[in-house]
């Protein structure tokens, strides 16, 4: 484990490590530090798919399903990353950097294609919704945004 500023960190580390697990073990990768972020994102080629992570219920019970459910799609990002809110806070607010137009929001889940922002969800758009909502709202994202040249963005 690479060694943290603790005083970065909202919740102990041992108590958010599952909820970060539930997105690295669908392939994710974690952004940790600001120059992580801008390694993944600011050089991206293609779809990148970015999670707001958060200790929040609604991370819990609507984001995190939500995107595991939609990975499961026929079409999909070509990159997949988190950060964690209210844990790396420097990674945080650089990936935030990226999603022009919108402020901060916890959970939350872009995608960027060539590094720049084509679609986001807010808190606003998770919270009150059925994951089942936000799954087909994403995989409709998908489809239009990682789509290859010339496919049909058929569901």
């Amino acid at each position: 484990m690479r060694p943290r500023n603790r005083r970065s960190s909202v919740y102990p580390e041992e108590m958010v490590q599952p909820m970060r697990e539930e997105l690295t073990s669908l392939g994710f990768s974690e952004m940790r530090t600001p120059e992580e972020v801008d390694a993944v994102l600011g050089a991206a080629r293609g779809t990148a798919l970015v999670v707001v992570n958060s200790i929040c219920g609604c991370a819990a019970g609507k984001a995190r399903p939500a995107v595991a459910l939609a990975l499961s799609h026929r079409v999909r990002p070509e990159i997949l990353a988190t950060v964690f809110a209210g844990q790396d806070r420097e990674a945080t607010a650089r990936a935030r950097a990226y999603f022009t137009g919108y402020g901060p929001s916890s959970p939350s889940i872009a995608l960027l294609r060539d590094g720049k922002l084509v679609f986001m969800l807010e808190r606003s758009n998770i919270e009150g919704r059925d994951p089942q909502d936000i799954t087909e709202e994403l995989r409709e994202a998908f489809d239009r945004f990682c789509a290859p040249a010339g496919a049909t963005a058929a569901g």
